[in-house]
């Protein structure tokens, strides 16, 4: 009764997520592309043939960082399976555009089907794939009624569950636990993230841990990011991440001691690009001036920075995707985003990876484990809120021996914490014989 309730509500929402899609194509084009196959119609021709050989391994990556996280798992799924077609599905434009990257010959990019009872089962007999592996967090009723329907496993990598999400989650337990119960195997990241799910009827398999680990830094990026710190007279903080209202906090304390900006260069990436103009006019709005990534050459003077009053004004704005090596690299610390509002914070193993040390704020539910073992490591420091978190990266930078340690200490725990990918794809191999 309430999956039929969640499905007739569900089907009444798809006008008004056309008209969503709509709003946010005006800032992100890429929303626009094929807004059909979110409703199950499909230019690409259904699959016929019932071999293994003509079916997909189904990745679900709704947006940026799990495309990225299941890049890794795809990596180790084709080293394992070497005749794999990959059906990837994203639910946001950064994701789909990551997912891009992802696809060889014969592999196919659609968007997430929206979950309604027909458009899941179209998705399902069109594509017709052998498996189906979300990434992560995400799982919708329909679907999961859809895939047992049609007798599809259906699994969760590198999955995590927050105490938080838990809670929402059991609001809607009449929906969740079936889902749940329905899936063929969950791999979580922790522990933690284990119980919450078995408490909720999942078959938990194995822990595994994170994936991301395992993600491949972007050594010609890093490269050039190092170079240009090279080139600065300054230190270079970077703000990672940044979410709306972080940015604005330390903006205020920068505006108020203003002498932090002959010691610190300060670069500021927001996690979100349709909110990049409005970064950079807030920027603007607290008397600095704005010196964009989209606006550097290769050698440009900007990055050549001075105590001159004019040039500890500027505020670097990183606007562009999939640049994060290359913002690390510039930087000697990082500024967490996400985690100075309570939002959960956002993953900080890339920036180990780089051998950038963290310092973040209170909020980390989102990566609860990695927060803890980053701590544990000496690789990352937490402050209760964003003034004191600028003034440790401050004491930081100014301690040369202190500050080697913490990126050593970064680069070690990244490093030592991979594995879970031919784990996870070893195990996806054996359930599918």
């Amino acid at each position: 009764m309430i999956l039929t309730l969640y499905s007739f509500l569900m089907w009444c929402a798809q006008p008004f997520l056309r008209r969503k899609l709509a709003r946010r194509g005006i800032a992100e084009p890429g929303y626009l592309l094929n807004i059909e196959e979110r409703f199950g119609q499909y230019e690409l021709p259904a699959i016929k043939k019932s071999s293994t050989d003509q079916q997909f391994v189904w990745v679900h990556a709704v947006s940026l960082g799990e495309a990225r996280a299941a890049a890794v798992l795809i990596a180790a799924l084709r080293q394992q399976l070497p005749n794999m077609r990959l059906l990837l599905t994203n639910g946001t434009a950064t994701g789909r555009t990551e997912g891009q990257k992802l696809l060889h010959d014969g592999d196919v990019l659609v968007w997430q089907a929206w979950d309604t009872v027909a458009v899941t089962e179209r998705f399902i007999q069109h594509f017709k794939p052998r498996i189906g592996i979300m990434m992560e967090t995400e799982l919708w009723p329909n679907m999961a009624a859809t895939c047992t329907k049609f007798e599809v496993p259906l699994v969760v990598a590198n999955a995590r569950m927050s105490e938080k999400t838990y809670l929402k989650t059991l609001k809607f337990a009449g929906l969740a636990r079936p889902a749940y119960r329905s899936l063929t195997a969950v791999w979580p990241q922790t522990i933690d993230d284990a119980l919450r799910f078995e408490k909720l009827g999942t078959p938990v398999r194995e822990i595994f841990g994170n994936l991301k680990f395992d993600a491949q830094v972007d050594i010609l990026q890093l490269a050039k990011g190092k170079s240009w710190k090279a080139k600065s007279k300054r230190p270079i903080a970077v703000f990672a991440s940044s979410r709306e209202g972080e940015e604005l906090l330390l903006l205020q304390y920068l505006q108020k001691n203003a002498s932090i900006l002959t010691v610190v260069q300060w670069l500021i990436v927001p996690r979100h690009p349709q909110r990049f103009n409005d970064v950079e006019t807030l920027i603007k709005e607290h008397g600095f001036n704005v010196s964009k990534r989209s606006d550097w050459l290769e050698h440009d003077s900007i990055l050549h920075a001075s105590n001159a009053p004019e040039e500890a004004k500027t505020i670097f704005l990183g606007d562009s995707l999939g640049e994060m090596a290359l913002y690390y690299g510039m930087s000697d610390v990082a500024l967490l985003g996400g985690s100075f509002q309570p939002l959960g914070g956002q993953n900080l193993i890339e920036a180990a990876a780089c051998g950038c040390p963290v310092v973040m704020g209170s909020s980390t539910f989102n990566f609860a484990q990695a927060a803890d073992d980053a701590l544990a490591a000496k690789a990352a420091f937490q402050s209760s809120d964003l003034e004191q978190a600028v003034n440790s990266v401050i004491s930081l930078i100014e301690d040369a021996e202190a500050l080697k340690n913490a990126q050593s200490s970064a680069l070690k725990f990244a490093r030592s914490h991979q594995g879970a990918a031919v784990k996870t794809a070893s195990a996806i191999q054996q359930l599918l014989g």
